[in-house]
């Protein structure tokens, strides 16, 4: 290079035009065309061009010498340079006021026009792997990747600390067809906080967090922090994987709130770390027989009285106990102790946060713009436009997400009721209807389909689960037979009349039997979980304990002999935390269990219960071979109103492979019981829920209990038992 050529160069077709007013007053929806090197075929010399506001001196190096090439003029007092470096392109680097660094706007685009293409049409089934901040290496050089959907905005920058929150510093480059914006930053890494500032068509200036963020920062501060995390490719097999989610295999499931789990009050009542409740909540979890764990959110939220509910980050595990890769352990460690990890999915609306998806361009993009359809007037929310491709493309990516990178083993879908109807919880008028006139939101159907097939399809090992609290016909059912194509649905009618039951007073029961067995005349029209779950233990219901009736003996009583019909029935099981304890207080996501109760012989007595009972259920395959099938389960006699007992037969695949339970929902003994069985023989009680481990009063029948040849109850033969008080117990023939 001649001496002459690293003095200021000319410049080149830089006049004070629109153009240089878009960039310098940062309108400019394709900086890449004006600023970096171009070729002006006018003097066939090459230009470089940067906009560096506060800058006083830029040349462009060589970048193999390290040699000037040429110092840029200044063509703006707002601080665009530009200048001609000869009639040949060139590697270059730039020296901005000494220093040395890369130009962003000399590198290529992020995606191509096929994952534009699948994106737009809403097939960008691993949109993640794109979108979002992605630290990565471009032509030699490490930096990050942006990519973010924005289709109304004027301008779309990436700041943060790296440019001091300038906006004008890296505008990016708009594909007009999909509507993304996307810029490769040279030496931003992990741990780099940013967010998007995103001009509207109005000329408002929003500051948006990303939508794909893998990592967030602490709130109440909500930028989006670069992940390492996000140069980590598919991880499944590192995390291994839990137990079956076959509706033939026992799935017993502890929701937790993590933040509430344990806490620890010497250091200002902190709620334990992803690694902390990899040391101690899976081993409780394994000792007490629980299958799966299930999570209430953790995707990040800015408000935690929300429980997780109102997600901002969907693909950022929240930064309250740790990092995304603490989380990856958490999930390791429950893989290894054979426990299952079911993540609660909050994907039928999103909060009215400034830095969060409501009006992210300017425009109603994540949601309708009407608010009968777009407002959710019960949690002061927004709803998915569920009929827009990106939208679906942005929610079926995030379910895939959990699964492909954390190993995550199912997805518990949140509100589904609240999706599938346009007039959940609105008034005449306040809601639009269908195409058809009707009140079935057909784009949230096909959403839901959908996500169940893909999510079936790619990872048939796992399980979806709908909280539906509807009579909508099909919810787990395949979506080629025409159901919603989920795996399981929570049980809510079964959980509302039993609770309604148990609340009542021993002596009123028998004019409610009906509440404790109308739940098996549509047991096996979908496939049920029987949920216990933290909508019962808020809002004033009162914890479980607290809903039995009479005496400190009788409400464990009854608890222990409500938890024993819960794990007989047919269905998979689900408890909240505390209600394995006996929580009094009703569940405070701000504060631990109390887990000095198990202090006390009568919480002990039922967490014993509740572990033996899951580990029951577990080892017994008639107990959960059958959960969803009719063949499962036969009443012995369920009309006996009068003494509030009720008995019946669970069976597994092998017709010889059966127990019997009878329950007694009276605190009177009934001594000389008759209860017909399927099989002559010797019998003995496989749990008691009155036994003296348990604190009950070892009321029972022990084990040789002989058949007395007495036909009963359409049994070819029958026992002649002891029913303890407030009791449950559970029968199996000797040798088995």
């Amino acid at each position: 290079m001649p001496e002459s050529a690293k003095r200021s160069a000319p410049v080149m077709n830089v006049p004070r035009d629109e153009r240089m007013q878009s960039i310098v007053g940062g309108d400019d929806h394709d900086p890449f065309s004006y600023l970096g090197l171009h070729h002006d075929p006018a003097s066939g010399s090459y230009v470089v061009r940067v906009y560096r506001p506060g800058a006083d001196q830029i040349a462009v190096l060589n970048r193999s010498s390290g040699a000037e090439i040429a110092k840029l003029s200044k063509v703006h007092d707002a601080g665009l340079f530009a200048g001609t470096i000869g009639k040949e392109g060139v590697d270059y680097r730039l020296s901005v006021d000494g220093r040395v660094e890369e130009d962003p706007y000399r590198f290529g685009t992020i995606l191509g026009d096929l994952e534009r293409y699948l994106h737009a049409e809403g097939n960008y089934l691993r949109a993640y792997e794109k979108m979002g901040a992605h630290p990565t290496v471009m032509d030699g050089v490490e930096g990050t990747s942006f990519a973010v959907w924005a289709p109304s905005a004027r301008r779309v920058s990436v700041v943060g600390d790296f440019n001091h929150w300038d906006g004008r510093r890296h505008v990016m480059r708009l594909h007009p067809g999909a509507g993304i914006w996307e810029i490769f930053i040279p030496e931003v890494g992990a741990g780099a906080r940013y967010k998007f500032e995103i001009k509207t068509q109005d000329g408002a200036v929003l500051l948006k967090a990303d939508p794909f963020a893998f990592q967030a920062e602490l709130p109440p501060k909500t930028a989006s922090v670069v992940s390492a995390d996000a140069k980590i490719g598919a991880v499944r097999e590192a995390t291994g994987k839990g137990p079956s989610s076959d509706r033939h295999a026992p799935i017993s499931i502890y929701e937790v709130h993590l933040g509430s789990w344990r806490r620890i009050p010497e250091e200002g009542n902190r709620a334990l770390s992803y690694r902390e409740l990899a040391d101690t909540l899976v081993p409780y979890v394994k000792e007490m027989g629980f299958t799966h764990i299930e999570m209430m959110p953790i995707n990040e939220h800015p408000f935690g009285g929300s429980w997780g509910y109102q997600p901002t980050a969907l693909f950022a595990p929240t930064s309250r106990y740790g990092s995304p890769e603490d989380f990856r352990h958490f999930v390791r460690a429950c893989h290894e102790a054979g426990i299952g990890v079911i993540l609660d999915w909050a994907a039928g609306h999103f909060p009215s946060d400034a830095h969060g998806l409501h009006l992210f361009d300017g425009s109603y993009l994540y949601e309708h713009s009407d608010p009968r359809e777009g407002f959710h007037p019960d949690w002061n929310s927004y709803i998915y436009n569920f009929g827009r491709n990106e939208v679906k493309g942005f929610l079926h990516s995030n379910a895939l997400f959990w699964l492909d990178r954390y190993g995550i083993d199912g997805l518990r879908v949140d509100a589904v009721a609240s999706m599938l109807y346009r007039n959940y919880s609105r008034k005449d008028g306040e809601w639009v209807p269908n195409k058809f006139g009707g009140i079935e939101n057909l784009e949230a159907i096909d959403f839901l389909r959908r996500m169940n097939e893909l999510v079936y399809a790619e990872h048939g090992d796992t399980a979806t689960i709908a909280e539906e609290s509807t009579s909508w016909p099909m919810v787990s059912r395949p979506v080629y037979l025409g159901g919603l194509g989920f795996g399981y649905k929570w049980n809510m009618g079964w959980m509302h009349d039993t609770l309604q039951y148990m609340s009542k007073e021993p002596v009123f029961r028998k004019y409610h039997h009906n509440d404790l067995t109308f739940g098996l005349i549509y047991a096996f029209s979908e496939n049920f979980i029987l949920p216990l779950s933290h909508d019962e233990v808020v809002h004033g219901k009162g914890s479980l304990i607290c809903k039995m009736p009479g005496d400190l003996w009788q409400k464990f009583a009854n608890l222990r002999a409500y938890y024993t019909f819960m794990y007989t029935m047919p269905g998979k099981k689900l408890l909240f935390m505390g209600a394995d304890i006996g929580q009094w207080n009703e569940w405070n996501h701000d504060a631990s269990l109390d887990w000095h109760l198990l202090e006390h012989k009568e919480h002990a007595g039922l967490n014993l219960a509740l572990k033996d009972l899951n580990w029951l259920y577990r080892n017994r395959t008639a107990l959960h071979q059958k959960d969803c099938e009719p063949e499962g389960f036969s009443w012995i006699d369920c009309n006996d109103t009068e003494a509030s007992v009720i008995s019946y037969i669970r069976r597994g695949n092998d017709p010889d492979d059966f127990v019997v339970v009878v329950c007694n929902f009276t605190p009177v003994v009934r001594e000389k019981y008759r209860v017909g069985v399927p099989k002559a023989g010797s019998y003995y009680e496989a749990f008691n829920s009155d036994s003296e481990y348990y604190g009950g009063s070892n009321v029972g029948n022990g084990a040789n209990l002989k058949t007395t040849g007495q036909a009963v109850h359409a049994q070819p033969d029958s026992l002649c038992l002891t029913l303890p008080p407030l009791g449950a117990i559970v029968l199996v023939p000797e040798g088995r």
